[in-house]
C-alpha cells in the first residue's frame, strides 16, 4: 500500500538527533519557556523575515489568541465580522466563534480552492472588522487583491499559515520592497495590523510529534500582549495583566522542530517536483489537476484533484493499493455545529467538497511510486 503519508518514514531520519534532543532537554530540566523554545522562535521569525514569533499550544490556539490579542488592544470587539472562506477547515470558522466574533462566509475561486477576492466586497458592511485569509493546500491566497480591499476598508488582516509553511509571495511589486526576496515565506508588509498563524500538528509540512503552533507578527503591541495571553496573561510570574490561557509549545517539541525547520526548504521542493510531475502526466478526462503557476507560492501541503464520481476513484486507486483522503467531505456551513446555516448555499463551496479528492504528496514518496499513481490514474 502506498499510503497517503508516511509520518514514520519522514522522521525515522530525525530518530537519533530526537533521543539526544529529548536527553539534553530532560538532563537540562526546564520543559516550559526554555532555550529551545526561545531557539525556535528566533529562528522562526527570521525564516519568515518577521519581527517577532510566539510558540504556542496548536494552530487553533494561534488563531484563537491573535484575534483575543486585537480584542484586548480595542482593535476588535465582541461580535465584529470577519471574513472567512466558505470551504475552509472549521478550525478557521471555530477560531472566530472562539473569540466571540462573527465569521462570514465568502465562496473561494474553483480554480485555487482559495477565497475569491472579487466577492469579499459585496459581503463587507460596517461590522466588518477583519479578513481572515486562509492559503488552502499549502497555496497562498492572492493577497495583493486582499491587501487592498483590507486598506481601502481598514480591515485587519490575519492570515491561517496552518498548510502554507515556506510559501513565497510572487508579486513583484511586493518582492522588490523586501530585501533577499527569495526568503521571504510570507506576504510581508509594513503595516502592523497583521498576524500569521501555523500548525505544526505532526502532518504538516513541519510537524512536531505531538501538538505544536506558533505566530509570527512585525506588530511589537500585538506580540507584547501574545506573549503574555499565552501564559495566563502574565509577563512576570504570579502577576497576571490579561485574562489569559494556557497555551505554550513545550520544550521538547520545540526542540524537535529545530532541528527540522533547516530543511523545511528542500522538502518543499521535493513536494513541488512530485506536483510538476502529477501536473504534467496525469492525462485522464476524468480528473480535473489543481491550479499552480510554477512558482514558490505554493507548497502542496496538499495535491487536491477533483471528480465528479469521487467515491469510484477512491475505491478504485484502494484496490490498487494508493491511500486516498477527502480534504474535506463537508463543508462548515453543512456541519451539524453550525445548524442555523445548514439551509445556506455555497454552491462553488459545495461542489468543492462534493468532489475532491488528495494524492499522495510528501518528501518521502519514491518516484516508483510516483510512476504508479500515475499510470494507475491514467488507467481509470
Amino acid at each position: 500500500m502506498i499510503r497517503f503519508l508516511d509520518l514514520k518514514k519522514i522522521n525515522e531520519p530525525y530518530e537519533t538527533a530526537f533521543q539526544e534532543k529529548l536527553k539534553l532537554v530532560l538532563n537540562n530540566g526546564w520543559y516550559i519557556l526554555g532555550k529551545e523554545l526561545e531557539t525556535f522562535e528566533k529562528a522562526f521569525a527570521e525564516y519568515n523575515q518577521t519581527k517577532y514569533c510566539i510558540g504556542v499550544g496548536n494552530g487553533f490556539d494561534a488563531l484563537v489568541l491573535i484575534f483575543k490579542g486585537y480584542i484586548q488592544l480595542g482593535k476588535l470587539q465582541k461580535d465584529d465580522e470577519v471574513i472567512v472562506p466558505a470551504n475552509t477547515y472549521i478550525a478557521s470558522i471555530l477560531a472566530i466563534l472562539q473569540a466571540d466574533l462573527v465569521p462570514v462566509l465568502v465562496e473561494p475561486k474553483l480554480e485555487t480552492y482559495n477565497v475569491n477576492p472579487d466577492l469579499i466586497p459585496e459581503k463587507i458592511t460596517h461590522k466588518t472588522k477583519a479578513i481572515l485569509a486562509v492559503h488552502l493546500y499549502g497555496q497562498l491566497a492572492e493577497m495583493d487583491r486582499i491587501n487592498e480591499i483590507a486598506d481601502k476598508h481598514n480591515l485587519i488582516i490575519v492570515e491561517d499559515c496552518a498548510q502554507s509553511h515556506g510559501a513565497v509571495e510572487n508579486f513583484n511589486n511586493f518582492k522588490s520592497q523586501i530585501p533577499n526576496a527569495s526568503n521571504v515565506t510570507l506576504s510581508e508588509v509594513e503595516e502592523p495590523l497583521r498576524a500569521f498563524a501555523f500548525s505544526f500538528y505532526p502532518g504538516k509540512n513541519i510537524g512536531c510529534l505531538g501538538d505544536g503552533g506558533a505566530i509570527t507578527t512585525n506588530d511589537s503591541e500585538l506580540a507584547k500582549v501574545l506573549f503574555a495571553l499565552r501564559n495566563y496573561g502574565s509577563e512576570q510570574k504570579y502577576y497576571n495583566e490579561y485574562t489569559g490561557v494556557n497555551s505554550r509549545l513545550d520544550e521538547i517539541q520545540a526542540s524537535f522542530l529545530n532541528l527540522k525547520l533547516p530543511n523545511l526548504n528542500a522538502d518543499n521542493d521535493k513536494r513541488r517536483t512530485i506536483a510538476k510531475r502529477y501536473l504534467a502526466e496525469i492525462k485522464n478526462d476524468k480528473i480535473i489537476l489543481p491550479f499552480w503557476d510554477l512558482s514558490n507560492n505554493h507548497v502542496f501541503h496538499l495535491f487536491v484533484i477533483r471528480t465528479e464520481n469521487r467515491e469510484a476513484l477512491q475505491e478504485y486507486l484502494t484496490q490498487n493499493n494508493i491511500q486516498t483522503v477527502i480534504h474535506y467531505p463537508i463543508p462548515p456551513h453543512k456541519q451539524k455545529a453550525f445548524q442555523e446555516w445548514n439551509n445556506l448555499s455555497f454552491p462553488i463551496t459545495e461542489k468543492i467538497h462534493n468532489e475532491v479528492l488528495s494524492l499522495p504528496i510528501s518528501p518521502v514518496l519514491t518516484e516508483a511510486e510516483v510512476d504508479f499513481i500515475i499510470e494507475t490514474l491514467n488507467q481509470y
